[in-house]
């Protein structure tokens, strides 16, 4: 069947804080040149550029972040910016750019901005998939080969075939190491990596059903909106309200329409300096330098400085991080708790 086309919703939250000082809050990874030379956001910004596929796409951001996206968005194309009034999570985003479809079937690609997909034709082929299970009335989730016991995603395990995809038998939250290492093994779970695809009036219509409360909210809050220099501000006063809910637990745990395709992409949530150290290319030992750094001895550290020259010997599974007059060292396995620190909450 020949597809309506598919409108990007482009995700702009959060502070990164876990890749401090890399990531800061003024400045979260979205917007840094993580991986390769543009930024995670314009390279999301780039997936979705086929005028034959996709239409121009939303992106959903707060205040604090809404000069660089007007920075990088309008060099690579035109879209439509939302404003959010305050941070709510990502139920409440999603819905906001629901409402200001051009039309209530519209086919909704939701996106992160933060994402590294290596594969891009393999995430264009998911899509395709994607979108025809969702022209049926599915709410599909992208459920991402899981290639080792990550303990830091949610996971889904798929049901009963469909064409193009599978149901989706249950969700399941960030389980412990020896859940993890069952999963993998038992072959029927995926990440569940962010990435939905659905029309705008069947989400809308499962927001109703689940979170009335919130989908009232927002649709009061778009009803008042205004536009301001091309950008639209939802009112502030209804929003305020919203309880704040992410689509897993709003939507997709509780709708009986939840699908999924399987897909093999080269994906990272770049969740902290481990992840970025697998996405990007090593040297024989494993090493991935940015900046000006000496390493003997070594193997699987990342170094990435922005000016001091960093010097390391006989260091294995490291990251050495100098950003301005900041400095970070962790082990690969101490990065999930980077976040925890005073600089990293505080900046």
């Amino acid at each position: 069947m020949e597809l309506s086309l598919i409108y990007p919703v482009i995700l702009c939250g959060g502070s990164g804080t876990r890749l401090w000082p890399r990531s800061r809050k003024a400045l979260p990874k979205p917007f840094v040149p993580l991986v390769g030379e543009q930024t995670l956001f314009e390279a999301t910004l780039r997936r979705t550029l086929d005028t034959a596929v996709f239409a121009s796409p939303t992106v959903v951001t707060g205040a604090v972040h809404l000069a660089h996206v007007r920075a990088q968005l309008a060099p690579i194309c035109q879209g439509t910016t939302i404003v959010e009034p305050a941070a709510k999570s990502t139920a409440p985003a999603i819905a906001l750019a629901a409402h200001c479809m051009p039309r209530p079937d519209a086919l909704m690609l939701v996106c992160p901005s933060d994402h590294y997909i290596a594969d891009v034709a393999a995430f264009h082929a998911a899509v395709k998939s994607a979108a025809e299970l969702a022209e049926q009335g599915h709410m599909v989730a992208f459920g991402i080969a899981a290639t080792a016991p990550e303990t830091g995603f949610g996971y889904i395990r798929k049901g009963a075939p469909l064409e193009g995809g599978f149901e989706v038998e249950r969700f399941v939250e960030k389980p412990d190491l020896e859940t993890a290492i069952s999963f993998l093994a038992d072959g029927n779970y995926s990440w569940n990596g962010g990435i939905f695809a659905f029309r705008a009036d069947a989400f809308l219509a499962e927001l109703a059903a689940h979170r009335p409360a919130m989908a009232e909210a927002v649709r009061a809050s778009v009803e008042a909106g205004d536009t301001r220099d091309g950008e639209f501000y939802p009112a502030a006063e209804p929003f305020a309200s919203i309880e704040g809910d992410s689509i897993d637990y709003a939507v997709m745990e509780n709708t009986p329409r939840a699908a999924m395709v399987a897909v093999s992409m080269g994906w990272s949530d770049i969740g902290n300096w481990h992840a970025l150290r697998d996405g990007r290319e090593g040297d024989a030992s494993g090493n991935r330098i940015r900046g000006r750094a000496e390493l003997i001895d070594c193997t699987g550290v990342l170094v990435e400085t922005d000016g001091p020259r960093v010097s390391a010997i006989g260091l294995k599974d490291v990251a050495i991080v100098v950003d301005g007059d900041e400095v970070l060292v962790t082990t690969m396995d101490g990065a999930q708790k980077v976040g925890k620190l005073t600089g990293a909450a505080n900046q």
